[in-house]
């Protein structure tokens, strides 16, 4: 049986506990056994650490020890997975450089706040992606700062609300990449947790992207 470790902490703005209680049974009904844990300090047990196949991340700002961000890293590069989501894996420790290279990606804006926009899939042959029409959201519009090497798999194009210099800009949604062994994935849908219950591709394509990404 596979295993996966949810910690949910940070910024209390992004739902971390609700949204994990709504995705963490979506993974348990995959056949996967589901820790859960509110402390950065679940990332120290080494022993525990070598047993999961992905990790899903879910601490919006906040700061993390060297320590565990090794730990995180290094469980990472030796081949488990990570998987997460909007501010909760890349609006996480703005200081660790090292976490947010693995990560590909982080938050910068979301011009305009909570408004409606679409998601295009860009990448229809992908299991992530697979079957998914384009679709839309009524959530945070993300503008982060991204890494060229990201396996980019959807995309949303901003229209200038709230920053005009940037209409027509577009940036990536939805990637996927590798960090030594170990799969990233990381979707920047689902503020909170009404996001994935409303959007049925919100918490589909989450859900995909921690079963691709795990061990």
């Amino acid at each position: 049986m596979k295993s996966a470790l949810f910690v949910w902490g940070g910024w209390d703005g992004h739902e971390p506990k609700q949204c994990v209680d709504v995705i963490a049974p979506t993974v348990e009904a995959e056949g996967f056994q589901v820790e859960i844990s509110d402390t950065l300090d679940a990332f120290l047990n080494e022993d525990k650490m070598k047993t999961y196949d992905v990790i899903c991340p879910c601490w919006t700002t906040g700061e993390i020890s060297a320590e565990q961000e090794t730990a995180l890293c290094d469980t990472v590069a030796n081949g488990a997975g990570i998987a997460g989501w909007h501010g909760g894996m890349c609006d996480a420790f703005r200081g660790n450089t090292n976490y947010q290279w693995m990560t590909g990606g982080n938050w910068v804006a979301h011009p305009g706040n909570i408004r409606e926009y679409e998601v295009n899939i860009i990448n229809h042959d992908d299991p992530i992606t697979t079957g998914l029409s384009d679709f839309k959201m009524n959530s945070e519009q993300y503008y982060l700062h991204t890494d060229p090497s990201n396996e980019v798999l959807a995309t949303t194009t901003f229209d200038g609300a709230g920053a005009s210099w940037i209409a027509g800009c577009v940036m990536p949604v939805v990637w996927k990449r590798q960090w030594g062994q170990g799969r990233v994935f990381y979707s920047s849908l689902g503020h909170a947790a009404k996001d994935f219950i409303l959007v049925p591709e919100c918490l589909e394509i989450m859900k995909r992207g921690i079963l691709w990404a795990a061990r």
